[in-house]
Parts: structure tokens; sequence; C-alpha cells
């Protein structure tokens, strides 16, 4: 049976997380990107005791404010290098356990999780659907799953999602290059283009005027090192999939999730939903 992951994309984030261990992060910038993804996350329904998941940990930025927090974290990312990185991030904690795995092959029990998240992950592996099923299984009954999904701009104008078809073909194009032309084309991408929108955006902002549907704007109020991060996972990832929020909520339900709630803020699409 073919397994649920692109070796690629594997390989590909496990350079991207090397590169961009996140050190240069300020704590404030991580906790206000943490605050965002994890809006609707129940917090009131974990117990002191409380052990989880984060499937597709990457560099361990979002296990560093989740595992003081809780009792055990399970740290599960297909990637080595990945691993490592998030291994060095998160030295300092005794209650995180590693585990080289892709989410077809979770190595913990079912029914055993209090919790459990994934972002920014699922989009990028061949069967979404199969993804969030692999991980609804581990939790327990009435245990949360908080998802962040790449979302298919159906909250954007139509000329929105012109501008990005265009980005998604130089995606394409770049992404298949060796790595070194698409790192090299990805941080001219954030200098040019991500930073100066991002800029644009918070002046338009400072003005008084909404910016939901300036390009990038969700950048405004980040680093440029974030940036820098950010443009090359976006075009320097060859599988890419996204959702539309019916999609994204017809998937957990298929899955054994209900009490679906979305976040209505950026980024799109975050929800959480409970193991029936």
């Amino acid at each position: 049976m073919m397994r649920n992951i692109d070796a690629k994309v594997v390989t590909d984030f496990g350079i991207e997380w090397s590169r961009f261990d996140q050190s240069a992060v300020s704590l404030e910038e991580l906790q206000k990107s943490f605050d965002a993804y994890f809006s609707v996350f129940p917090w009131e329904h974990l117990r002191d005791n409380a052990k989880g998941f984060d499937l597709g940990c990457g560099s361990g930025r979002w296990a560093k404010l989740m595992v003081p927090r809780v009792a055990e974290l399970h740290c599960i990312d297909p990637s080595e290098e990945a691993l490592g990185v998030a291994m060095k991030n998160l030295a300092e904690y005794s209650n995180c356990q590693f585990h080289l795995a892709s989410v077809d092959n979770i190595p913990l029990p079912d029914d055993s999780m209090d919790f459990g998240y994934s972002l920014g992950v699922l989009h990028h592996v061949p069967n979404t659907d199969e993804a969030i099923r692999s991980c609804v299984a581990k939790l327990k009954s009435s245990a949360p799953l908080l998802l962040y999904l790449y979302y298919a701009l159906d909250n954007k104008p139509l000329w929105f999602k012109s501008i990005w078809k265009i980005s998604d073909i130089i995606r394409r194009v770049l992404s298949r290059s060796p790595f070194p032309i698409k790192y090299m084309a990805s941080q001219v991408i954030a200098a040019f283009i991500y930073y100066p929108m991002a800029k644009l955006a918070r002046l338009v902002e400072g003005r008084g005027r909404k910016v939901d549907n300036l390009p990038l704007s969700g950048y405004r109020d980040k680093s440029f090192y974030t940036m820098r991060t950010d443009a090359l996972d976006r075009f320097g990832t060859r599988l890419e999939q996204r959702f539309t929020r019916k999609q994204m909520e017809e998937m957990m339900s298929a899955a054994g999730l209900i009490k679906i709630q979305f976040s209505e803020r950026f980024p799109y699409w975050c929800a959480v939903g409970y193991k029936a």
C-alpha cells in the first residue's frame, strides 16, 4: 500500500528547518502567531495531566509554547533533519517525546491522546482525508484536534484569486528546481515582494483602513526572518493542496470529528473538532 507521504517534500522541509531553525524569531512574535493559530483551541478542556501530539512538528516552534502547558507532548515528523532541530529547540523540556514517523504511521496507541494538533502540514501530503483520519484515531473520545490547512481563497475577491494563480504558476516551476535555485529565488521574493507588500499593509492599516484583502497583509507584523522562511515554504514546496472551508469541514466530519469550530480571522483555515 502506498504511504501517505511525499519523500521529496519531506526532504525539502528538512532542509528548510535546518536553514531556518526559528532561533531568530522573538518570543513575542512567536507567541502572537501561536495565539492566532490556537484562537479556537479549548484550553479549558485540558487537564493537568493532559498528553497530546504535534503532528508535523518541524522546528518545534509551536511545541515550544505548548509543552509548558501539558504533562506530555509527542513531537512527530517524518524528516530526521527537522526532528533534530526540534530536539535542539526543546532540549530544556523533559516532557517531550520525539518520533520519526509519517502521518500514516503515528507511533501512538489508538484512543490514547487528550489532544492533538497539526498546523500547516496536512495539505502537503498526498491524501489529506486519510491523514486527518489517522490523527483522529489517536484521540480519546471527546478529545480536540486543531488543524490548519491552506485555504482555497474562498473568502477573497476574484482579483485576489487571479494574483494567487500567477504566484502558483511561479511556485510550480520553482519548487521543482534544485534547492540552491529555489532558495535564492524565494529570498528575492521575500525581499522584493513580501517585505514591501507587508509594509504597505501596515501603512494602510495605520491610516485606519482595512487591509484584509491586501495581498500578504498577514505579514504586516512579522519579521523579515519569518517572511524569508515562509517564502521558501510557499515557493519551494512541490505538493500543495488548498481547501475551502466547506471542504475542510466535510473532511473533519468524515474523519469522526464533531462540534467543529472555525477561526474567523487570519490565518485561514484554522478549525478545531472533537472526536465523537
